[in-house]
């Protein structure tokens, strides 16, 4: 009696995992995976990345270089010749530049350096 009612719960499992397997034989092979990693290239994959990483590092410190040697070669280069503004004295002792006139090598400060971005309104962000 006691063996009947195992049967009876366990026989309906079995078939059920059974069935279930069959069906997933469709989708996806069912066989003991292979852990050969050697056939996948995926050593030699990593081993490109890395060269090419390291590249465009060596390239990176480089471009960096030269725009430092560039840089020290330009400073003495740079003069200015002439710095006119007016301020505004606050009543905590701060200054507020209000109008300036510069130039450098001849060149208007305003015409070298760009003018700075747009303020453009954001919409506040409501939480629900």
């Amino acid at each position: 009696m006691c063996c009947q009612g195992f049967v009876k719960r366990v026989v309906p499992f079995f078939l059920t995992f059974a069935v279930g397997l069959f069906i997933a034989s469709f989708f996806v092979t069912i066989a003991a995976p292979t852990f050969q990693f050697q056939n996948r290239g995926w050593r030699k994959n990593h081993r490109q990345y890395d060269r090419q990483r390291e590249a465009e590092i060596q390239r990176l410190r480089e471009e960096n270089m030269n725009l430092k040697n560039e840089a020290r070669l330009n400073e003495g280069r740079l003069k200015l010749d002439k710095f006119e503004g007016t301020y505004q004295m606050n009543k905590d002792g701060s200054a507020k530049l209000l109008k300036y006139e510069a130039t450098i090598n001849g060149e208007r400060i305003d015409d070298l350096v760009p003018p700075p971005p747009s303020m453009s309104k954001t919409v506040p962000f409501r939480d629900r």
